[in-house]
C-alpha cells in the first residue's frame, strides 16, 4: 500500500506500530528484516507512557503526545539502546515512567518536556537503525508505513537524515498508516492477481505472523 501510494521504488521500509517496530528491505520475494525491537514496539511504549502520565486515548496516544512535545523546551538525557541492528524500549519506558512518578510529579519537570525528551530519544533510535540498513543495502529512500508513522516529527528526523544521503522520505497520513480495511484489502488483490487464494473454510488467525515469513509472490523488483 506505501509503494502504491507514494510511488517509492525500492525503499527501506520502517515499520512501526503499536505491534511491530521493523527495518524492512525488499529481496528475492521477501521483506527482510534488518532490524526490529527486542522487546516492545514503539506505538506500544508511547501508549503505555501516555497512560501513565495522563494523556486521553482521543483521538490517540500518540497523536496526543505528539502534540504535547511540541511544547517541550528541556530535553531531558534518557537511555538510547541500540544493539546492533535492534533497538530496545524496555529501560527507556521505565525511565521515563519513574520520572513522570516522581519528578513530574514533585514539579521539577513538565508532562511536555517528557514528552518531547520520549520521542527524541526514541526516534533518534529509529533514524540510527534505518540509515544503518540504507548503508548495508545500498539505498537511498525510506518509506514509513505503521501508525506511528504519522508522526509528523519521526518524518522530519528522518527526512534530515535521508537528505544528508541524497535520498528522500515518503510518508502517508493517517488514513492509511493506522489500521484500515483498504491495506488489507489491496493485499488481497495483489495475493489473488498472483493466484493465491485461500478458501474461506481454511482461512485461520496467526496474531504472530512475522513480516519476513509473507512470500511477496507478486512483486518481482
Amino acid at each position: 500500500m506505501g509503494r502504491r501510494l507514494t510511488e517509492a521504488k525500492d525503499p527501506i521500509v520502517l515499520y512501526v506500530s503499536g505491534g511491530n517496530t521493523q527495518v524492512l528491505a525488499y529481496s528475492q520475494q521477501k521483506y527482510r528484516i534488518f532490524g526490529e525491537t527486542i522487546d516492545i514496539a514503539v506505538g506500544n511504549t508511547l501508549d503505555r507512557f501516555a497512560r501513565v502520565v495522563g494523556l486521553p486515548n482521543d483521538p490517540n496516544p500518540g497523536y496526543n503526545i505528539e502534540q504535547s512535545a511540541k511544547k517541550g523546551k528541556t530535553l531531558i538525557e534518557l537511555p538510547i539502546v541500540v544493539k546492533g541492528m535492534d533497538i530496545s524500549l524496555s529501560g527507556i519506558l521505565a525511565q521515563v515512567t519513574q520520572l513522570a512518578k516522581t519528578q513530574v510529579k514533585a514539579g521539577k519537570i513538565t508532562t511536555e518536556d517528557l514528552c518531547f525528551s520520549l520521542q527524541e530519544a526514541v526516534f533518534s533510535m529509529l533514524v540510527e537503525t534505518t540509515e544503518r540498513a540504507m548503508a548495508h543495502c545500498g539505498k537511498k529512500d525510506v518509506l514509513i508505513v505503521g501508525g506511528v508513522g504519522c508522526n509528523k516529527r519521526l518524518q522530519e528526523m528522518m527526512a534530515i537524515m535521508a537528505k544528508e544521503r541524497g535520498g528522500k522520505v515518503a510518508t502517508m497520513d493517517h488514513r492509511y498508516c493506522i489500521d484500515n480495511g483498504a491495506m488489507i484489502a489491496w493485499a488481497g488483490l495483489e495475493m489473488y492477481k498472483s493466484g493465491v487464494s485461500t478458501k474461506l473454510e481454511d482461512c485461520t488467525v496467526t496474531q504472530r505472523y512475522r513480516t519476513d515469513a509473507v512470500d511477496v509472490v507478486w512483486r518481482e523488483m
